[in-house]
C-alpha cells in the first residue's frame, strides 16, 4: 500500500495534514555510534563539484577522512543560499568539498549499503569535440559530468584519443548536449553511435600475472570460470594463508573488483563469470603496494587470452500485435533479425512475443509502423544480453588487438639480471613461480645429470678453444667495471610520510586520536622506528603544525627515525613537496600520503606515492616477518645452548 496526500505547498494547502500523517506513519531511526552517512547526489555550483550526503551517525568534521578523501568544507543550504559549519551531526543534510571521488551510493560507518537499480547502457556515441577549444581541458569538464548523473557512463581512451559516452537514449544525448553548451560554453555533437557489446568465457581456465621489474615482486593466480547469462561477475577467495599473506589476499580482492575488466576480443567489459584468488607470492623486502595491482591485472588479461571468449549483445524482449493478413512480412522481419519468438492467435490479431537483438529492434519501429499502416503494436524492452550470432564479422568491424592494448597488457613482467622483461601471455608458464593450482604444467624437458670431474671440463675446453688464458681482456674488464658502476647508482630508499594523514587513516590511531591526539602521533613514531629498524631507510614523519601561532618548526631525531613539525603558515603538503625535490637526487624517494593533490604533486617532482592503505598493509606485513626472524634466532640460540650444555 502506498499513501497518497494530495496539496499545495505555494498555497499551504494540505501540507498541516501531511506533516501530521508523515509523523503518524513513521518513527525515529535509532542514531548510530560511530560517524555513517551516505552519498545522495553530486552537483556543480560556482565551478565546484559538491557531494551531498545525510549524516546517519556520529558527528562529521572539516579535515576528516572519509575513504582517503579529506572533507575541506561543510555547507548547509537552503535554497540558493548556504551556511559554512565546521560540523555536522546525525540526521543533517550537507554539501561537503573535497569528496569528489565518493561515488552516488557510497556509504560509510554503519550505514547499510542499499542497492541501486541503475540502468545499463547498450548505446554508446563518440562526442566530436569543436575544433577551437583546448580539447585536455574540455575532455576533464566533460568526465567531471559523470560523477553528477551515474546513467551518463563516459569512457576516454587515451592512446586514441577518444571520448565516449554510454547512454540509453535520444533524450539523454540532448540534454547531456544543452548542460555542456550551458555550463562550459561549447557544443558538442556525436557520431552514428553503436551497440555496447559485453564479453564471456567458455570454458575454465586459471591466469597468471607477474609483475617484477627490478625491486618490485608480485605473482597472482586468478581461476576463470563460466556463469549463466545475467549473473555478471562474482568474486572469491580460495587462497591459502600461508601462501600469500592475509593482507594481501585482501589487497588482491580489491584489484579484482575496483575497475571494469575488458575482454580480448573487442575490448568490451567482462561478465557472467566468477574469479577467483587462488594462490599468489609476494616477496620480503621488493613487494610495494602497486605491484599486486599489475599482477592481478595481467592475471585476468593472460587468463582470457588462453581460453575462448564469447561475445555478447544485448537483447530486447518484444510483444507485437498486428492484423493476420500481414503476420508473414513481420515474421519474415524476425527470421533475419535471429529472434526466439512464438506466435499466437485472438480473431484476427496475430501475437507474437519472444526476444531479439537491440542492433535490429532499435530502428525497426518505423518500418513496422510502415508495414501495419499504423494499426500494429509494438511493446519492448530490455531483457539481458545474450550470445552474438555474427561474432566474427563484429569483431572484424571492430578490429582490436588486445596485443597492442598498452593499458590492459596480456603478457607479464618478470626480472633477468637487473633488469626486467617482457613475456607474452603464451610463454608466462614457462617462467612463473608457483605451479598451477586447478591445471597442469606442461611437461618441461628433462635433461640427465652427468657427473663430470673438473679435469675432464678443462681438456675439453682447451681441445675446443685451445690454452686457457687466465689473465682478463680489456673488454672484459670493461664489462666488469661498468657492473659495477651499475651497482653503484642504485640509489637507497628514503620514506616521507604524512603524519597526520596517516592518522587519522588508520582505524587503530584514528581512534586513539579521539581521545589523545598526543599518544597517537607517538604510537605512530613508535611503529615507525620498528619500520625503519627493518627496512634501513631513510625515514621522515612530518606533522602539520602551521595553525601554531609563532612556530618556527623543528626537527628531531627519535631514535632510528627523524621528526619534523612544520613552522607557522606551512603546511605538512608543502614540506614534503620541497624535501622530495631536494632527496630525488640521492635517494629513491616514497611518500605516504592518501591526500589526492599531495599524490600528484609528489609524483611529478619524481616520487613514489603509497597510499595510506597500502603503507598500513606493509607495516604489518613487516611486522610479521620481525616476529618470525626473531622466532627463528631464538630457536638458533636455544639449539646453541643446548648443543653447549651437551658438550660440557
Amino acid at each position: 500500500m502506498f499513501p497518497v496526500f494530495f496539496g499545495s505547498a505555494l498555497k499551504d494547502e494540505g501540507v498541516e495534514e501531511f506533516m501530521e500523517a508523515l509523523d503518524l506513519y513513521t518513527c525515529q531511526k535509532e542514531a548510530l555510534d560511530i560517524l555513517s552517512g551516505i552519498v545522495f547526489k553530486k552537483t556543480f555550483h560556482k565551478q565546484k563539484h559538491l557531494t551531498h550526503l545525510k549524516v546517519t551517525g556520529g558527528t562529521l568534521h572539516v579535515k576528516d577522512v572519509i575513504s582517503e578523501s579529506k572533507v575541506d568544507e561543510l555547507r548547509i543550504y537552503t535554497g540558493q543560499g548556504y551556511q559554512s559549519v565546521q560540523s555536522a551531526s546525525t540526521g543533517d543534510i550537507v554539501a561537503c568539498l573535497g569528496l569528489d571521488e565518493l561515488p552516488i551510493g557510497f556509504t560509510f560507518g554503519n550505514q547499510k549499503q542499499t542497492q541501486q537499480n541503475i540502468l545499463k547502457p547498450f548505446m554508446s556515441y563518440q562526442i566530436l569535440l569543436p575544433d577551437d577549444i583546448e580539447k585536455s581541458k574540455a575532455i576533464e569538464q566533460i568526465l567531471s559530468i559523470g560523477k553528477e548523473d551515474p546513467s551518463l557512463q563516459f569512457e576516454y581512451n587515451q592512446q586514441l584519443g577518444i571520448l565516449s559516452v554510454k547512454i540509453m537514449g535520444e533524450i539523454q544525448l540532448d540534454t547531456l548536449q544543452n548542460l555542456i553548451l550551458e555550463r562550459y560554453g561549447f557544443l558538442i555533437h556525436y557520431d552514428e553511435g553503436r551497440i555496447t557489446y559485453l564479453e564471456t568465457i567458455l570454458d575454465k581456465v586459471e591466469g597468471v600475472g607477474h609483475f617484477e621489474p627490478l625491486r618490485h615482486y608480485a605473482e597472482v593466480h586468478i581461476l576463470l570460470e563460466p556463469l549463466e547469462r545475467g549473473k555478471g561477475l562474482v568474486f572469491e577467495n580460495q587462497c591459502q594463508r600461508n601462501t600469500l599473506p592475509l593482507n594481501f589476499q585482501n589487497l588482491v580482492l580489491t584489484h579484482m573488483q575496483e575497475i571494469q575488466h575488458l575482454g580480448v576480443l573487442t575490448g568490451s567489459p567482462i561478465t557472467d563469470m566468477k574469479l577467483t584468488l587462488v594462490t599468489g607470492k609476494s616477496h620480503l623486502k621488493h613487494t610495494e603496494g602497486g605491484d599486486f595491482r599489475e599482477a592481478t591485472y595481467r592475471a585476468i588479461r593472460q587468463g582470457l587470452k588462453k581460453t575462448k571468449s564469447l561475445l555478447l549483445e544485448p537483447y530486447y524482449e518484444f510483444e507485437m500485435i498486428v492484423e493476420n493478413h500481414i503476420s508473414s512480412k513481420i515474421i519474415y522481419d524476425l527470421d533475419t533479425f535471429h529472434s526466439d519468438y512464438q506466435i499466437s492467435y485472438e480473431q484476427d490479431l496475430t501475437i507474437i512475443k519472444g526476444k531479439a537483438p537491440v542492433r535490429y529492434l532499435m530502428t525497426y519501429q518505423k518500418d513496422f509502423l510502415s508495414l501495419t499502416k499504423g494499426n500494429g503494436k509494438l511493446f519492448y524492452q530490455m531483457v539481458g544480453y545474450f550470445e552474438c550470432h555474427d561474432q566474427e564479422k563484429i569483431i572484424q568491424e571492430i578490429d582490436y588487438n588486445s596485443e597492442e592494448d598498452a593499458l590492459f597488457p596480456t603478457g607479464s613482467i618478470f626480472c633477468k639480471q637487473g633488469a626486467g622483461f617482457y613475456v607474452p601471455y603464451d610463454e608466462v608458464e614457462n617462467y612463473m613461480h608457483l605451479p598451477y593450482v586447478y591445471q597442469k604444467n606442461k611437461p618441461r624437458p628433462v635433461t640427465k645429470n652427468y657427473k663430470v670431474d673438473d679435469k675432464e671440463l678443462e681438456e675439453i675446453f682447451i681441445r675446443t678453444y685451445g690454452p686457457i688464458k687466465r689473465r682478463l681482456s680489456k673488454e672484459m674488464n670493461r664489462k666488469i667495471e661498468k657492473q659495477v658502476e651499475e651497482k653503484k647508482t642504485i640509489l637507497p630508499e628514503c620514506l616521507l610520510v604524512d603524519g597526520y594523514n596517516i592518522i587519522f587513516s588508520w582505524d587503530e590511531l584514528n581512534e586513539l586520536a579521539k581521545t589523545n591526539l598526543d599518544h597517537a602521533r607517538h604510537r605512530l613514531i613508535d611503529i615507525l622506528n620498528n619500520y625503519q629498524g627493518y627496512r634501513k631507510c631513510l625515514l621522515i614523519v612530518v606533522f602539520d603544525a602551521y595553525k601554531i601561532k609563532k612556530n618556527i618548526g623543528s626537527i628531531e631525531k627519535n631514535d632510528n627515525i627523524y621528526v619534523v613539525y612544520t613552522k607557522e603558515a606551512q603546511t605538512a603538503d608543502n614540506y614534503i613537496e620541497k624535501v622530495t625535490h631536494d632527496l630525488s637526487q640521492k635517494y629513491r624517494v616514497y611518500v605516504a600520503t592518501s591526500d589526492a593533490l599531495e599524490q600528484i604533486i609528489v609524483s611529478s617532482r619524481g616520487a613514489m606515492r603509497i597510499s595510506a592503505r597500502e603503507f598500513e598493509l606493509l607495516v604489518k606485513e613487516t611486522h610479521l616477518h620481525e616476529i618470525e626472524e626473531f622466532q627463528r634466532k631464538n630457536k638458533q640460540m636455544k639449539n646453541y645452548l643446548l648443543e653447549d650444555l651437551k658438550k660440557n
